[in-house]
Parts: C-alpha cells; structure tokens; sequence
C-alpha cells in the first residue's frame, strides 16, 4: 500500500513539473536558497513549493543570506559591520593611540571603514581625538563599546 501511495505521488509530481513551463521559479515567492537554484528551470506551485520548504527546512537559506550565496545578497551593513569589528576587536590598542594622537594609519583605516568623506576626515580625526576618553572609557574595554562610543559621538552632532 506505501509503495502504491510514493509511486503514485512521484508520477503526479513528476507530471506537475514535466507539464509545467519552462521558466525560473519566482524568487519573490520563494526568496533565495537552494531550493531556489533546485528547481530554478521550473514554474508551478508545486516548484514554488518544493523550493521554499527546501529554502527552509534545512537552514540553507540564512546560510545563503549571511554568507551571499545561493542567490542571496549578503546585506551590505552586515558586511560593513563585520569589517569594522574585526579591524577593532584586532586593533584595539594601535587605534587608541592613533585616536589620543589625532593621527595614524590606524585612525585612517577606522574613517575608511566608516565610509567618512575624504573632506570630512581631517575633522573626524579631530572629533575623536577630543573625545577620546569617552571612546576608550577603561582599560578593560571591549570592541563594541568603543565602536558605539564612537557612533554616539557622531550622531549627537
């Protein structure tokens, strides 16, 4: 009787997407993922379907979206983000004394990563040198308290 029920079941199946047209599936319906680069050559519901459970089931599609694959793009403030914390959280201590200094490569590095207009850099190095002890708060502190120290001094500008 099972065997009966999966033969039956994979020849409709197999007959929905053999008769379906030859098209992508929508990824408006489905979003990215591999289910979307699976059953990218066909265009039913039950394409659409297969697609977004496969999208879902197994975790692939928020492996999709951090990483911008699987036809995902990868969010740019995560990938800005990502950049800026690891250049801290390594950096730490060269960056603080760039930021009492007013200059350095380090400090540099911190406005391009911070995407600061080449105009406006000069007048970011000053900023962050004024307020450095409200950056570097203690010895004991980490990357993200920093880079939000910063951008609380910038957006109450």
């Amino acid at each position: 009787m099972k065997k009966s029920i999966i033969v039956i079941g994979s020849a409709f199946l197999l007959t929905l997407f053999i008769c379906s047209p030859a098209l992508a599936v929508n990824k408006t319906n489905v979003g990215c993922g591999l289910g979307t680069l699976l059953w990218q050559d066909h265009d039913s519901l039950a394409s659409q379907v297969l697609a977004v459970t496969t999208n879902g089931t197994f975790g692939n599609q928020t492996f999709g979206i951090t990483s911008g694959t699987l036809e995902c793009d990868k969010p740019q403030a995560l990938v800005k983000n990502e950049k800026l914390n690891i250049f801290v959280s390594e950096n730490m201590d060269n960056l603080a004394k760039d930021l009492a200094q007013g200059s350095g490569e380090y400090l540099d590095t911190l406005a391009v990563l911070m995407e600061i207009p080449i105009d406006d850099r000069q007048d970011f190095r000053g900023k962050l040198q004024q307020n450095f002890s409200i950056i570097y708060t203690s010895n004991e502190i980490n990357h993200i308290d920093v880079i939000n120290n910063i951008e609380d001094i910038f957006s109450n500008i």
